[in-house]
């Protein structure tokens, strides 16, 4: 005689073949075939470590593919070989401080435009493109005021440094923040007027120590001439008895040149002077001296020896 079998008390069992949800189960060393999907949401793993781990194997290294959305391709996420012994952590764009918005990583080897970016000791190699163009033999960059761009001299090769010249005026002129891309400086003081028969002198970096050094003839319409040398005011000069110059006609012109103004020991200064003391006297001066300096020449004053400017306009080349 059979016993009817109590159903209530018999435990559910997984066969191989059916469809079954299995709830609080530990699979040791599982193998998995076939592709894993979700009822719904996200396939969301959580390990104790917090850390997927993908085990490489033989010569390939660990991996992760992100497919398209038909899955016909995929982009591939790959450890370092093990050679490299790298162990180290890479982390996603994103947070407070580059905002949440949606990036693109940047490649080695990709053509991509980088924003808000700063390089620290950078080492560029290659061709240098800056305001969209790589330049052209000759061009240097220069500031745009937001950027810098490839820009050419200006004719013969002198770029004016203080835009558009700085009037003389009172008992001295300054020129300060003077560009270190140029091998030389050129300056032109044009249409100078004085208060007073006067000696100019030039003041480099604002030194006014026994450390300029010079010789000079001042030769007149006269046929005389003056040798001059020393060191009036702790200054170089640029021109001496440029004359009363307070009219219209009586006006001076003085050039100076300033060699290697970037080095630190000694920088060669020439200086050529004109001034028309009436219709048939003149007045010229000619030096050559020494600036014994510390650091790159940065500013320059020139200055009368007494008195003040009373007009004219002094400009400041750098020469390539």
């Amino acid at each position: 005689m059979t016993k009817a079998r109590d159903l209530a008390n018999v435990e559910a069992k997984a066969t191989l073949t059916d469809t079954q949800t299995l709830t609080n189960k530990t699979l040791t060393s599982p193998v998995l075939g076939g592709t894993t999907t979700t009822a719904s949401g996200n396939l969301a793993v959580q390990p104790a470590t917090y850390v997927l781990e993908v085990k490489g194997g033989a010569s390939t290294e660990g991996a992760v593919q992100l497919n398209c959305a038909v899955n016909t391709h995929g982009q591939i996420i790959k450890s370092q070989p093990h050679a490299q012994a790298a162990s180290n952590t890479l982390l996603l764009p994103g947070g407070t401080t580059i905002g949440n918005s949606n990036a693109v990583l940047v490649s080695d080897t990709g053509t991509q435009t980088l924003t808000n970016k700063t390089l620290t000791s950078a080492v560029l190699t290659g061709t240098l493109t800056a305001g969209g163009s790589a330049g052209t033999n000759g061009q240097f960059l220069q500031s745009t005021g937001t950027g810098v761009q490839y820009a050419t001299p200006s004719s013969g090769g002198m770029t004016l440094l203080n835009s558009g010249g700085t009037t003389l005026t009172g008992a001295s002129v300054t020129i300060s923040s003077i560009s270190q891309d140029y091998k030389n400086l050129y300056v032109l003081l044009k249409n100078v007027v004085l208060s007073a028969n006067n000696i100019l002198g030039l003041r480099l970096n604002g030194d006014t120590g026994n450390n300029y050094a010079f010789v000079g003839i001042s030769p007149s319409s006269s046929g005389s001439s003056t040798i001059i040398a020393g060191n009036p005011d702790d200054k170089y000069t640029l021109a001496r008895d440029v004359g009363t110059l307070t009219t219209a006609l009586n006006k001076g012109q003085i050039e100076f040149t300033i060699t290697r103004y970037t080095d630190t020991d000694q920088v060669a200064i020439f200086s050529n002077a004109y001034s028309v003391h009436t219709n048939t006297d003149f007045q010229s001066t000619f030096f050559t001296g020494v600036y014994d300096c510390s650091a790159a020449i940065t500013s320059l004053t020139v200055k009368p020896n007494s008195g003040t400017f009373s007009g004219g306009t002094i400009y400041v080349y750098g020469v390539n």
